[in-house]
């Protein structure tokens, strides 16, 4: 018996990991867009490169982490595509980055070294980041063994109230900003609406998860900087997941009212067919 939950399990995990033929088409739109992103912003790239000192070997120059994250996102994004359900999170990722990235850079919560309100460079990443975290879901739920809905409930109460006790004095200072108004409003409309508790707390902890090397990577190279200067705050690195939970919620609610939508469509078959 305990040998037929070990293969069950295995079968999980290499069903995780599978690929599809969407999985090439994602990883082509991907590449795609950094290729944009360098062509279209070449003296950004051009800048970094100047930073690279011939009197050091390279490998210690190299930036190991950026490279680490680049291949954990690829190889998440590709494990299980659909594009049916992934074009959703895309969109969603897309238009929640500019929000939020509009939010931050408009109120200098974080200001970018290009000094862009917000750098457009840098939104493609949100989507990118949306699909790794709804795989990191996708595998917490392979990794679930048996916890209980109501222990998902306490740690969702402790977890995101916690999380807007940090948001409230850290975005004080922009308290006078409307964009920053309809944040915290926003924050508390989600947490204190929650649909699904298990769920909400595994987007949360991957959102964050994958938040924290994201942050790391960006603040420590200066690519942002927040104006505590920490590198990075924790509310940062906890508003990933909080933001992952808003995704989710957002593409709920469209996907309801586009699967609405549909059903009020009369077929033109139905519409032609003569009268018996």
């Amino acid at each position: 018996m305990p040998e037929l939950q070990k293969t069950s399990f295995r079968d999980q995990i290499r069903n995780f990991f599978r690929w599809t033929r969407d999985s090439y088409h994602i990883m082509s739109a991907f590449i795609a867009i950094i290729a944009l992103i360098i062509v279209v912003w070449w003296p950004l790239v051009e800048e970094y490169i100047s930073y690279f000192d011939p009197r050091y070997p390279m490998w210690m120059q190299i930036d190991w982490l950026l490279i680490a994250i680049f291949l954990v996102m690829s190889m998440l994004i590709m494990a299980g595509t659909d594009l049916r359900t992934d074009l959703w999170i895309v969109f969603v990722g897309l238009c929640g980055g500019l929000a939020i990235e509009g939010w931050g850079t408009q109120t200098h919560i974080w200001t970018y070294y290009t000094l862009e309100r917000p750098p457009l460079w840098i939104i493609p990443a949100w989507p990118i980041a949306s699909l790794s975290i709804d795989r990191l879901v996708r595998f917490f739920r392979v990794l679930d063994r048996g916890i209980s809905l109501k222990a998902y409930k306490v740690l969702y109460w402790i977890l995101f109230s916690g999380l807007y006790a940090l948001m409230i004095p850290f975005v004080l200072p922009t308290i006078d900003k409307s964009l920053t108004i309809l944040a915290l409003l926003s924050c508390a409309l989600i947490i204190l609406s929650p649909t699904d508790y298990k769920f909400a707390v595994q987007t949360f902890i991957a959102g964050s998860a994958l938040g924290y090397f994201l942050e790391v990577w960006g603040t420590t190279r200066q690519c942002w900087t927040y104006y505590t200067l920490e590198t990075p705050p924790l509310f940062a690195v906890l508003a990933h997941g909080l933001a992952a939970v808003a995704f989710w919620r957002v593409s709920l609610i469209i996907k309801k009212l586009w699967q609405r939508r549909s059903c009020m469509l009369v077929p033109v078959e139905e519409l032609t067919t003569p009268a018996d």
